[in-house]
């Protein structure tokens, strides 16, 4: 490859100098993202549940040379609170490039047996909390007319699957449209928004899959093996760097083979 089409390519995936606050980022595809994308330029602000989790991945982020802030707290059930971790994004690095929704529960009760209140924690994890991020998100954007947003939903939201209950596979779909609406709504304002659909993922929610249910698994993807967080997170890193200038409101497969949209 010619050494000035190498640079430009370089230079269009940096992201140097920008501002991401992304949530579920102590653990599995939220840290692996947040460490690539502080590794190519770009300073952190990291949310989830756990703090001494949240701690070693900013020391690994701080490592890359980048700054990071934990924005501690259970995003599930607050609706004020997705707007002051936006307002404290910006008000320490005086602004906010780069918003990804990445925080996610899943249930494996039956259909028959899950409580309204089972239904309802998946749901507002899984899409009521990212809808919050980018309402407080989105006006701030949009007054500078850029930003990038990246959902990250998944290979139910397409593709049924009876190992996990329907509210798992609802709020993913419903990650889909919003992705589609808010692209729509807010693509001339420079605003772009896409999802992501992971498949099979070794991550902290895959830990109790048996062996025997992993080879399965396997089995049934093209590629004879299962992914890995930084599998999806190239794929953040691409949506969110200049590389996918023309790209927006789309859904990208991340999964293997084993589902081909």
């Amino acid at each position: 490859m010619p050494k000035n089409i190498e640079n430009i390519i370089l230079n269009k995936y940096s992201l140097s100098g920008k501002t991401a606050l992304i949530t579920g980022a102590s653990r599995g595809i939220g840290k692996a993202t947040a460490i690539l994308l502080a590794s190519l330029g770009t300073n952190m602000a990291i949310n989830g549940r756990n703090y001494q989790l949240l701690q070693k991945t900013a020391k690994e982020i701080e490592e890359t040379g980048q700054k990071c802030i934990i924005l501690e707290g259970d995003i599930s059930g607050s609706e004020g609170l997705p707007g002051k971790m936006v307002n404290e994004t910006i008000n320490q690095f005086g602004k906010i490039d780069i918003l990804i929704n990445n925080a996610g529960t899943v249930n494996r009760t039956s259909f028959l047996e899950m409580k309204l209140a089972d239904w309802n924690h998946v749901i507002n994890v899984n899409l009521t909390a990212a809808m919050l991020f980018c309402q407080a998100v989105i006006p701030y954007v949009k007054k500078r007319g850029y930003g990038k947003i990246v959902n990250i939903s998944s290979l139910v939201a397409k593709q049924a699957r009876l190992s996990t209950a329907p509210s798992y596979g609802v709020s993913k779909s419903g990650l889909v449209y919003l992705t589609r609406h808010l692209a729509k709504e807010f693509g001339p304002s420079g605003i772009y928004v896409n999802a992501i659909c992971p498949g099979q993922i070794i991550t902290y929610m895959t830990r109790r899959w048996t062996e025997e249910r992993k080879r399965e698994m396997i089995s049934e993807i093209p590629l004879r093996r299962l992914g890995n967080p930084f599998d999806v997170a190239k794929t953040v890193l691409f949506l969110c760097s200049d590389i996918s200038s023309y790209i927006n409101g789309e859904t990208i497969d991340v999964n293997g083979g084993c589902f081909m949209d």
